[in-house]
């Protein structure tokens, strides 16, 4: 089974709809709610853009509310243009991965696109090492 596969295979937390009123980015990608105190990600829109601001370090404990503002973003506008800047990032595992490529496909199922914004070269290299550089190829600002 391919880890894309298996990744579809089994139910995931982020993949849930939320509940009306549970705080959960709005489609217009603003945060509202619950999703305004996220200390790991911040949304805002910039011209034809959904920036998602990601700070703090995102691993398996924190990659859930990264999701939060990721999916919003990715179904908000149609067809949603994300940028991700992770220029604030003081740790990324594969755990943020994996919700970028959830993210990145529900985007692009929509006709748009995700992109990442980085100008650190340990992100860079965890693109690479995980075979990702090609999809993510980061943006500098």
């Amino acid at each position: 089974m391919t880890p894309d596969a298996h990744d579809r295979a089994a139910p995931h937390p982020e993949d849930t709809a939320p509940e009306p009123g549970s705080g959960a980015a709005s489609g217009s990608g603003a945060p509202s709610g619950a999703a305004a105190d996220n200390p790991y990600a911040r949304t805002r829109r910039t011209g034809p853009f959904v920036v998602v601001v990601v700070s703090g370090e995102i691993d398996m404990a924190s990659a859930g509310s990264l999701a939060e503002h990721l999916t919003a973003a990715a179904t908000g506008a149609a067809p949603p243009d994300v940028l991700v800047d992770l220029r604030h990032v003081v740790f990324f595992d594969c755990s943020g991965l994996r919700v970028l490529c959830r993210a990145e496909a529900t985007a692009r199922s929509r006709g748009g696109r995700l992109r990442l914004v980085s100008d650190q070269p340990r992100i860079h290299r965890l693109l690479r090492a995980a075979g990702l550089l090609g999809r993510f190829p980061p943006l500098p600002d």
